[in-house]
């Protein structure tokens, strides 16, 4: 199956845990990969005045994937998603942070741009509100259905 990832803010400015960089290390070079990072700008999406934070301004990605795209706010760029249809995959592996605010949103635009978004669980990381991650899973699998773990993805 043709399959590429895309690897969703895991960037010093969200701390994540070492288990989800391994992981996600042990993906890189089996499939085509794409990395967004958040990179602030209040003038684009309101963080600061209206939750009172911001990521920071120039993280990079923790993970070396083959292209790595700037976003501000929730949703990938237009040009995330332009590479990846550009790859004509069967599906696109979605991992990272918050699983139920930028990985789910990631899946809402990947959904739109007529691709098949595949929540790989076992890789993914909540929000405060939900660190397990479990509200961001529920919501995929109602949403777009998909859910795989890690070793599912490696076949």
């Amino acid at each position: 199956m043709r399959q590429a990832l895309l690897i969703v803010d895991v960037q010093p400015t969200f701390s994540p845990p070492q288990w989800l960089i391994d992981g996600l290390l042990s993906l890189i070079g089996r499939m085509p990969s794409a990395a967004t990072v958040e990179h602030h700008d209040e003038a684009r999406t309101p963080f600061m005045r209206q939750l009172g934070w911001a990521p920071g301004t120039g993280d990079q990605s923790l993970i070396p994937a083959d292209r790595v795209f700037v976003k501000h706010g929730y949703l990938p760029s237009a040009e995330t998603i332009a590479y990846l249809r550009e790859l004509a995959p069967e599906r696109v592996l979605v991992a990272g942070i918050q699983t139920e605010t930028c990985v789910l949103a990631a899946g809402f635009a990947l959904f739109d741009a007529g691709l098949q978004p595949t929540l790989v669980s076992d890789l993914t990381v909540g929000s405060s509100l939900d660190p397990s991650g479990a509200l961001g899973v529920q919501l995929w699998r109602h949403h777009f259905g998909s859910v795989i773990a890690r070793a599912d993805a490696m076949t």
